[in-house]
């Protein structure tokens, strides 16, 4: 049997990849450069300070760095990741607090699966992005909370939402993004 290559999927992921961080570099150095202004991964060059937050917090880590690596059904994949620091919260005030250890910008959203849907399958558009309907909130401001452009690297952001028991998936939405492997998932009881 003759299957399709999967060769031009790849060649194109990758130039989008590639594009973006090249783009993304272009508008930290228009924006005054790529300063390191800290975080919590950088204790003593902190310039984002986060707020105290009530309920349970999340950690969690973007990453952009490494070599491609396959993931999930023998597709090629970038090197970007997404991770928290844990797997299970208990229902309630649920705070996200996303550190960009990477080098371009990056966003978190959080969106409920459904039924048997499993991390890292939702359909990728032309525009490298994933349909956001049912977001319940999203952290992808530089130093603070709640919705931007982006969470410049070496920085952090954050969000606060209320989360009923369920299970969930945790990405970054910027082209080419999902694709490259940055969701984990969560679930709440």
């Amino acid at each position: 049997m003759n299957t399709p290559s999967r060769s031009p999927q790849i060649l194109i992921g990758v130039v989008a990849t590639v594009l973006l961080a090249a783009l993304s570099m272009t508008g930290i150095a228009l924006l005054g450069g790529n300063k390191n202004p800290g975080g919590p991964g950088n204790p003593g060059t902190t310039r984002c300070a986060a707020p105290t937050f009530a309920g349970t917090v999340v950690i969690v880590t973007t990453t952009d760095r490494g070599r491609a690596m396959m993931a999930g059904r023998g597709r090629m994949r970038g090197g970007m990741r997404l991770t928290a620091d844990r797997a299970t919260v208990v229902h309630g005030k649920v705070s996200f607090l996303v550190t960009n250890d990477g080098t371009v910008p990056h966003e978190l959203l959080v969106v409920p699966l459904s039924g048997t849907q499993s991390t890292g399958t939702r359909p990728i558009g032309g525009d490298g992005r994933v349909d956001e309907a049912g977001s319940l909130g999203e952290a992808s401001t530089t130093c603070a909370g709640g919705e931007g452009e982006g969470i410049l690297p070496s920085t952090t952001g954050w969000v606060s939402l209320d989360l009923p028991p369920g299970r969930y998936e945790l990405f970054c939405n910027l082209p080419g993004h999902y694709w490259a492997g940055m969701y984990t998932g969560l679930t709440v009881t």
